[in-house]
């Protein structure tokens, strides 16, 4: 008589996230929280763990599934695929026995597959437990050079290795990589003026002085709960205060690609303390949305604006702005603590298309801002396309010291530029170029 099979309520969550992920194109710490919903806690732990986990070493996973199989994986049914990476995860990473681990993944391939995959995920994820992952990585790295090693042992594709190899000195390549395999401890953020330090708990940030690193669930902070604080990196509170710091005399100020709003949010706080005003433009709606929650609690008569707007086809005059932000989209490279598919989703094929649309914002930012008032152009990957190579065809700008403005981190300067780090700062990766419009 077969044996009953049992679902279990992580792994099936789990398993619908890396579905929406691989097949849709979701961001899984979103599609997670959908999940979760209705799971103990002990289960949304595990279902985190193994979500994360699994995104993070998805394409390490895919080559020791293809070794272990002896078939490429485009072979098999993109769900069978994602139960076969969940199963690999538990076997190499998690402290999850092998039985158990095989069990119930082709438990959960039965039910949420069919009965006529188990036999291929038993047999595959047997093989998988053959070796440790220390073994795997020997085995399929042996043939590699230096840079293929790195990508197959710290789980990031090869052309980032590549890049981020040329930013950072050879003897901490390893320690960058690992760092992005470390889950951050979640970062809080007061709105200035609606909260204090203080009401965060936790332990008082080690740089920005709005900040708390606070385990648990953000949500139990009061202030958090009430809209007066917010989780927010705090590499991204850096640069939002570095921009508040710099003198660029009266107007108000603009975020130009503002959501979800979390520098918004910061930025709205720090205008009114300088007696100016917030304009917040997002080009989606569902993302204005988003930066429209995160300002709610801001009233009165200076409270900040949101709009929905092309950054690259302003909705305002030009020469209006004391101090803009522009923090455009990016490959998300100096994030992938946060989001650990992004690093299989983005290609260097993404980068052309990113950089050009990189420079018409910052070229649309420098005409919002008056002559004399100050841009922060800000970017969440460090890749030099990104960064340096856009701020560098900047027309009637000069560029000031970043650093300056962040004497916090003075030994984040990178020339005229700061750029953050994880393995350095515990912080993403982010850039700051700060950028003063030229009087005509």
């Amino acid at each position: 008589m077969a044996r009953r099979r049992t679902a279990d309520p992580a792994r099936t969550a789990a398993f619908r996230v890396l579905r929406a992920v691989t097949a849709d194109g979701a961001y899984a710490n979103l599609e997670l929280s959908k999940q979760r919903s209705g799971l103990s806690s002990a289960d949304a732990a595990f279902a985190t763990e193994l979500t994360a986990g699994t995104c993070r070493g998805m394409g390490s996973y895919d080559e020791i599934i293809t070794a272990a199989s002896g078939r490429p994986t485009r072979s098999l049914q993109p769900a069978v695929l994602d139960a076969l990476r969940l199963g690999t995860h538990q076997l190499l990473a998690m402290r999850v026995p092998a039985h158990a681990a095989i069990a119930a993944t082709v438990d959960l391939a039965a039910l949420q597959i069919g009965e006529r995959v188990s036999g291929v995920v038993n047999a595959i994820l047997r093989r998988v437990a053959a070796h440790d992952l220390d073994e795997w990585v020997a085995q399929l790295g042996a043939d590699r050079d230096e840079y293929g090693r790195l990508a197959l042992t710290y789980q990031h594709p090869r052309w980032v290795v590549e890049a981020f190899a040329e930013l950072v000195p050879e003897d901490e390549l390893a320690a960058l990589l690992a760092a992005d395999n470390q889950p951050p401890v979640p970062n809080l953020v007061v709105r200035p003026g609606l909260a204090e330090q203080a009401e965060l708990g936790g332990r008082p940030a080690r740089y920005s002085p709005y900040g708390a690193y606070a385990d648990g669930d953000p949500g139990a902070v009061p202030a958090v709960a009430q809209g007066r604080a917010g989780v927010q990196d705090e590499g991204s509170q850096l640069v939002a205060l570095a921009l508040a710091r710099a003198e660029a005399g009266d107007g108000p100020w603009l975020d130009l690609c503002a959501g979800p709003g979390g520098k918004s949010a910061l930025l709205a706080g720090l205008a009114i303390e300088q007696g100016s005003r917030l304009l917040a433009s997002e080009l989606a709606p569902h993302r204005a949305e988003l930066v429209a929650a995160n300002l709610r609690s801001y009233t009165g008569a200076d409270r900040p604006i949101t709009v929905v707007a092309d950054g690259t086809r302003p909705a305002w005059a030009a020469d209006v702005f004391a101090k803009v932000l522009a923090d455009v989209p990016c490959t998300g490279l100096g994030a992938l603590r946060r989001r650990p598919e992004s690093r299989w989703r983005r290609q260097p094929s993404d980068l052309p298309g990113l950089v050009a649309l990189q420079k018409a914002l910052l070229a649309s930012a420098i005409a919002s801002t008056k002559p004399g008032g100050v841009i922060g152009y800000v970017t969440c990957s460090p890749h030099s396309a990104e960064t340096v190579g856009v701020v560098a065809d900047a027309q009637g700008v000069e560029v000031l010291t970043a650093s300056d403005y962040l004497p916090e981190v003075a030994e984040a300067a990178l020339g005229d530029y700061v750029q953050l780090w994880p393995h350095r700062h515990g912080t993403d990766a982010m850039f700051l170029a700060l950028l003063r419009k030229r009087a005509r």
